[in-house]
């Protein structure tokens, strides 16, 4: 048997998959979805501006396991098992005398693999229950996970509150003892061979004709389709979040457990591309984050911008878990202080799948690139990339208006250019050769000038 390590904070991560940052309260959506995430923002350290450095599953994934970048595990596309000999969450707080655990959908091992996934597949993580392709083994009142044998355990319930279950159970049993859980949802994800988002019974007509994001009702995409069955997913994984949170509160945990919720990546109903993610879109990259427990607590809101790959860091630090050097974020909680020296002024964003894409964004800014000729399921990255996109975040939050190629906007193109090309090097990247977008009459001169001659 371990012996007790004292002093140290549990660790709890809270991942749901494919929800965008606007389903929360705290981000402005009126329908009263997210009330438990809410009040953890509020009550911890609410990071407002959370974005992920990879917008598809396993890549995302397999960022904040590691806390590197997508071209540096080689994990840039789905499918892309994580290398043997990458070192997870799950080995530094092992060697620092956790116990670790990973129950819900991992999507880290190989394509091809969709259920069980071997010992040398599971990321260090001591107790195993979970399915690499959880979206595939699994329908919304059907969940199977696979245990530490690699045998399937049914679970009854709603696959949300199933797999809740099984975390509060794994806490219980674990109480006396420093942990490390990563509880992974496949929820607010669509149910792929049926490409729709199956909400517990009853919830989808409750939202169903309710609130429609800005961007998506003025895009369309599958939105009025959707978000009904969307919005009943978050309101249910919100009260698994509440579940959890009362379940350490029974057991006295609360002032000893650090809690991250966060999501891999956004949604953007097929607005943006012909699915629902893969693009450099605030619906696609944008993402809800907030931590509770020791250290967190009474942080209030962290405007920095924050990456996927500087959460991974933060948990370390959090439980003074030794940060490796190679790590390649950096961890917010001097940002809960108020110590932002030094932090970056932009967010970097690696795409794949859809395109081979690259992105930064500012406060203000954004600009993205792409690399028409290489193939996104094939290639990490380019020595050749395009001008794509460039908006004004505070002008137009909602990216309706491309300002790509403006002769109005050289200046910003050209400053977020080299702001882009420093990231991509910074990550690993090799600098690479950016073709500007063809210059084109700034629009809104060419309005005003209009209506003057009328």
């Amino acid at each position: 048997m371990v012996e007790s390590v004292t002093g140290k904070p549990n660790v709890v991560v809270f991942y749901t998959d494919q929800q965008r940052w606007d389903t929360t309260g705290v981000h402005g959506n009126p329908m009263d979805l997210t009330p438990n995430f809410d009040r953890m923002a509020q009550r911890g350290t609410h990071i407002f501006n959370s974005f992920t450095c990879q917008p598809v599953c396993g890549p995302a994934r397999a960022c904040l396991q590691t806390g590197l970048y997508a071209t540096t595990t080689g994990c840039f596309r789905n499918g892309i098992p994580l290398p043997p000999e990458s070192r997870t969450l799950a080995h530094h707080y092992s060697d620092a005398g956790y116990r670790t655990a990973y129950i819900g959908k991992w999507h880290l091992y190989g394509r091809g693999t969709m259920g069980p996934v071997p010992p040398e597949g599971r990321g260090g993580y001591e107790y195993w229950l979970a399915s690499n392709t959880l979206e595939f083994t699994s329908e919304a009142y059907r969940t199977v996970l696979y245990d530490n044998q690699g045998d399937p355990v049914d679970l009854p319930g709603y696959r949300v509150d199933a797999v809740t279950d099984a975390a509060i159970r794994y806490i219980h049993g674990n109480r006396e003892h420093p942990f490390f859980l990563f509880v992974s949802y496949i929820e607010p994800h669509h149910q792929n061979h049926i490409d729709d988002y199956p909400a517990p019974d009853g919830y989808r007509e409750r939202y169903t004709g309710r609130w429609v994001p800005p961007d998506l009702a003025a895009l369309g995409g599958s939105a009025h389709r959707h978000l009904g069955g969307y919005y009943g997913m978050v309101k249910r994984l919100d009260e698994a979040l509440g579940r959890l949170l009362d379940a350490l509160k029974s057991m006295g945990l609360t002032e000893r457990t650090v809690v991250l919720f966060t999501s891999d990546h956004g949604c953007h109903f097929k607005t943006r591309n012909a699915e629902y993610k893969r693009s450099c879109h605030e619906s696609s990259i944008r993402v809800p984050t907030a931590f509770q427990g020791p250290g967190f607590d009474g942080g209030g809101q962290v405007r920095e911008l924050v990456s996927t790959v500087d959460l991974t860091p933060t948990l370390l630090d959090a439980a003074a878990v030794h940060v490796p050097a190679e790590m390649q974020g950096r961890s917010t909680l001097p940002l809960t202080v108020g110590n932002s020296e030094g932090w970056p002024e932009e967010a970097f964003v690696q795409i794949s799948e859809a395109q081979v894409g690259r992105a930064v964004r500012t406060r203000r800014w954004k600009y993205g690139v792409d690399a028409p000729e290489r193939h996104g399921g094939q290639t990490a990255g380019s020595d050749r990339y395009v001008e794509q996109y460039l908006y004004d975040l505070e002008a137009d939050p909602y990216e309706l208006c491309n300002l790509i190629g403006m002769t109005s906007h050289q200046d910003v193109t050209r400053i977020m250019k080299q702001r882009l090309v420093r990231r991509m090097v910074e990550a690993g990247e090799d600098a690479p050769h950016i073709v500007p977008a063809d210059a084109r009459e700034d629009r809104q001169r060419r309005v005003s000038d209009d209506e003057a001659q009328r």
